[in-house]
């Protein structure tokens, strides 16, 4: 048997040493129903004791558990009693209406027995004689008056010579129909609070099982068959034997319901029969029966029911715990950094400032990473807030809008060119291209673009409002008091960015009506591409014979530039038509930098915006706007919110307790510790 006691854990399964085989319990000489298992054994059930008192169990840890279930009046009061040689409540309906808790210690040292009842964070001693009357008591207490029943269990320590070492579980009898005084619900009641027990893994079902009905047809069968099909955790103990003897061998031995710990069958004490009396009744019945004298004597009797609920529920433990020592630790570990996570609990003005400065550092440096450096590790599995990719693919949308809107009309190819010419002809030289005729054009044309950017920019300063909420928001959440203000700053800010650039794109859109200009080299470029094609086609539309002898092969024409153009209409305005070629190759080089200019100066600016948003601006409005009457100024971060305060005195709560197990757990394995060392010496 190996121990190690670092941190409280255990590194080998505890050794279980096997009691005296079930077969030979004497009888004649009425000895303790059991003797004391081992040493080492009550200290682990102490161990599993204070645990459960603790109430570990609602930190989701599972304590190893003899749980037991049967239907109303199978007799489970009746083996209770004869295992702990005291009188339980009985009578007519539930009897059990919490679920009561048995802690049988054996003491040999007493004379007396030592009795109390621990329930709603008391501990009352009771006697022998009214030890029934104190739990009906305590039991009103817990689940009222009436007929009603409580999942709140009621403790039964038991110390007294002679009885097992088991702390075992009774939960309320199963009942189909409701009775006067009960909820209509009875059922379905009793149903979750024995499916809470047995559920866990670490439970040990111990059936009560009456021999007067068919095993199958019982309802408490059918719940363990539920959460243990193979019954490898299920111990079935059949009561009322000498009532219903006939074919009791057939149904123990052929176990028709996976009974997979085994059967054992008792006697059930009859009247005012003393223990010591019933436990002679039952060797007697059992060993002179015609019928039940067949069965083994290693499934018959009190003694070895006792016998094999000490072996199985040391075998249950000494399995179990290590593992839950180390889920205390776990548990212990993941609390005590959840409580290292909540915010400091601040108690002056001085500490409220560093915090809140802390908050806003915090913030911009989050932005910064996501809307300046494209860093997107704080939120790598949310796309909308990569938010350097988003604003790229906004730039190439808003870009590919912009040139949609400028398909060349084929068809119709240079009339706008033409008509503006004839509209504008002056007094003056001729072929003389006038710059009004120009910004005429590139007028028209700057007008057909205007909503674009206006609606890019709203677009892009809502989703950036998104983001720099959700940032926000996200470094505030330990301070939901000043949430409000944050917000409500945050979207004031990103209005007043908004309408600053809705104002840009304007005057961007103003200044490309009044001015016709760039040093871009690539305008003349284009330009002159496009113009040494004019040659070619000025020599088609000045070919007149051709259009005579086959008026339709040269109505279409492929530019470069503008694709496959059909060129018949231009036949009445030949005295223009070079003119308005020259305009329109001029407009086409020109165009292409405007759409640039649009799209290149409107990322400059956004990013400008946006540094200047997080550097300057944000930190200003949020502060302005806390310090405003209507904020509350920065005493608000004084007073803790509710949820926060909660959450720290159940993480309190939590790690005091797990703290508390731990230490239970280790004084224990010291001890065990100990008296392993001491016997090997």
């Amino acid at each position: 048997m190996a121990y190690q006691n670092t941190n409280g854990c255990i590194s080998d399964s505890i050794e279980v040493l096997d009691p005296k085989p079930l077969a030979a319990v004497d009888y004649g000489v009425h000895p303790p129903i059991v003797a004391s298992f081992n040493d080492r054994i009550r200290p682990l059930l102490d161990c599993v004791d204070k645990l459960r008192h603790l109430n570990i169990m609602q930190e989701g840890i599972q304590l190893p558990t003899i749980v037991v279930v049967g239907d109303q009046s199978s007799g489970k009061s009746s083996v209770l009693e004869s295992l702990a040689g005291i009188s339980l409540p009985r009578g007519q309906g539930i009897c059990t209406r919490v679920p009561l808790v048995m802690r049988l210690q054996n003491d040999p040292n007493i004379t007396a027995p030592n009795l109390h009842l621990e329930y709603n964070m008391k501990s009352l001693p009771v006697d022998e004689v009214g030890i029934a009357d104190a739990i009906i008591l305590a039991t009103d207490e817990i689940a009222g008056h009436g007929k009603g029943i409580s999942n709140n269990p009621l403790t039964l320590v038991v110390k007294k010579n002679g009885v097992p070492d088991l702390t075992m579980v009774d939960l309320p009898g199963i009942t189909r129909v409701a009775v006067q005084g009960q909820p209509e619900d009875i059922y379905e009641q009793i149903y979750d609070i024995i499916m809470k027990y047995i559920v866990p893994e670490e439970s040990i079902i111990l059936n009560v099982l009456s021999a007067t009905v068919d095993f199958p047809t019982c309802e408490s069968i059918r719940m363990s068959q539920k959460v243990d099909k193979t019954g490898e955790r299920t111990l079935a103990v059949v009561t009322k034997a000498d009532k219903a003897p006939e074919g009791l061998l057939e149904k123990v031995t052929a176990d028709e319901v996976n009974i997979g710990l085994g059967y054992v069958c008792v006697r059930n004490r009859i009247g005012n029969e003393s223990y010591d009396e019933a436990r002679s009744d039952e060797a007697r019945l059992f060993s002179t029966h015609p019928l039940l004298s067949k069965i083994d004597k290693s499934m018959v009797g009190i003694p070895v029911l006792a016998q094999k609920l000490v072996r199985i529920q040391a075998g249950i433990i000494s399995k179990c715990l290590p593992e839950i020592v180390r889920k205390i630790n776990d548990k212990l570990a993941a609390n005590l950094a959840e409580l290292n996570r909540l915010p400091q609990h601040l108690t002056s003005v001085a500490e409220a400032l560093t915090a809140f400065m802390r908050i806003l550092s915090s913030s911009k440096d989050s932005l910064k990473k996501i809307l300046l450096s494209g860093e997107f590790d704080e939120y790598p599995e949310e796309k909308d807030m990569h938010s350097a990719a988003r604003l790229v693919e906004m730039l190439d949308q808003y870009s590919n809008e912009l040139h949609s809107k400028n398909f060349e009309n084929t068809e119709e190819f240079l009339m706008e060119e033409i008509m503006v010419l004839q509209e504008t002809k002056g007094i003056g030289l001729p072929n003389f291209l006038p710059r009004a005729v120009f910004l005429n054009v590139l007028q028209k044309k700057v007008k057909e673009i205007t909503a674009s950017p206006e609606d890019f920019v709203g677009k892009l300063w809502n989703y950036l409002e998104r983001v720099v909420i959700k940032v926000l928001m996200y470094h505030c959440d330990n301070y939901p008091q000043l949430q409000s203000s944050t917000r409500r700053a945050a979207q004031n800010l990103i209005a007043k960015k908004k309408n600053e650039s809705i104002d840009w794109v304007r005057e961007i859109i103003g200044m490309e009506k009044l001015t016709d200009y760039t040093c871009n080299p690539d305008y003349l470029a284009t330009y002159s591409k496009f113009m040494a094609q004019q040659h070619t086609f000025m020599e088609i539309m000045n070919d007149p014979g051709k259009f005579i002898n086959d008026p339709g092969k040269f109505s279409m024409i492929n530019l470069e530039g503008v694709g496959e153009i059909y060129v018949g209409h231009l036949r009445k305005h030949l005295d223009v038509v070079q003119q308005a070629f020259d305009l329109k190759m001029r407009m086409m080089a020109y165009w292409k930098i405007v759409l640039m200019r649009m799209v290149d100066s409107m990322a400059l600016h956004i990013m400008f915006s946006i540094r200047n948003m997080i550097n300057k601006e944000m930190e200003n409005e949020i502060v302005q706007d806390l310090m405003a009457p209507h904020g509350g100024g920065i005493e608000r971060m004084l007073d803790e919110s509710p949820l926060v305060a909660e959450k720290r005195n159940r993480l309190n709560k939590s790690v005091k307790l797990l703290k508390e197990s731990k230490e239970v757990v280790a004084n224990i394995m010291d001890r065990i510790s100990f008296q392993s060392d001491h016997e090997m010496a």
